[in-house]
């Protein structure tokens, strides 16, 4: 089944705001209804989800408008293909490119029988602001083909891609786990995100699993709050 029509209406216009289509007002209901030939409760759905986000804000007798400054990246993540649906609309640019080292909490995590990884890190950016930095852990078998990549070792310059799309050419990925916590910017890398060291961030761990449910890859994400958002769809079980 595919998403809703209020889905549909209000991701269009979350890329019209980002695209700066509207510097003044948003179309009211009635105009959306004959634009795009849906329902008005279909629009006040959109709209009900846009406002949730605190993408735009309602005035009576005024109508919506998107907040000033509106660059914070949202997307919604409900599969592993929402994550590599991150080249569509943002770019990866290689801070540090693949490189062996060990790293006995990396390859805990990944349960190795030996310390030794693969690791790299990289930045996230959407509208040329950046907004993640995320450093990556693979197991060496994996992390021979990352290194064999030109386009993971050009350090500094910006692509559309995912690296787990690399990844899961060499391994089937099947499932994820991820814990999100607020932390403190480690040194050195709040300033990659615009925000000084030790400022309160989001920090999102995901490990991924190959359908043995082993270990294929850690990722360490850290995030600018005032230019992430982080959004999950959740359905009431079938009864």
């Amino acid at each position: 089944m595919g998403p809703t029509a209020h889905a549909v209406l209000s991701e269009q216009l979350r890329r019209d705001i980002r695209e700066r289509r509207y510097p003044e007002r948003l179309p009211t209901e009635a105009e959306l209804v004959r634009t795009h030939g849906v329902s008005r409760q279909t629009v006040r759905r959109a709209f009900q989800d846009l406002v949730a986000e605190g993408v735009v804000y309602r005035v009576p007798g005024r109508g919506t408008f998107a907040y000033e400054g509106e660059s914070k990246y949202l997307r919604s993540f409900g599969s592993i293909e929402d994550l590599l649906a991150l080249s569509l609309d943002t770019e990866m640019e290689v801070v540090d490119p693949p490189r062996p080292l060990v790293d006995l909490e990396a390859a805990g995590r990944l349960r190795l029988d030996r310390d030794d990884v693969v690791s790299m890190t990289f930045r996230r950016f959407h509208d040329d602001q950046p907004f993640s930095v995320t450093t990556i852990f693979v197991p060496v078998a994996v992390g021979r083909r990352l290194m064999a990549r030109r386009d993971l070792t050009d350090v500094g310059v910006r692509r559309k891609m995912t690296v787990l799309s690399v990844v899961r050419e060499a391994v089937p990925i099947s499932s994820a786990q991820q814990s999100i916590t607020a932390v403190t910017a480690p040194a050195g890398v709040g300033p990659q995100i615009d925000v000084r060291d030790g400022a309160p961030v989001l920090r999102i761990d995901r490990l991924y699993f190959d359908r043995d449910q082993e270990p294929v890859e850690l990722a360490i994400n850290h995030c600018n709050p005032a230019r992430y958002s982080y959004r999950v769809q959740l359905r009431a079980a079938d009864r």
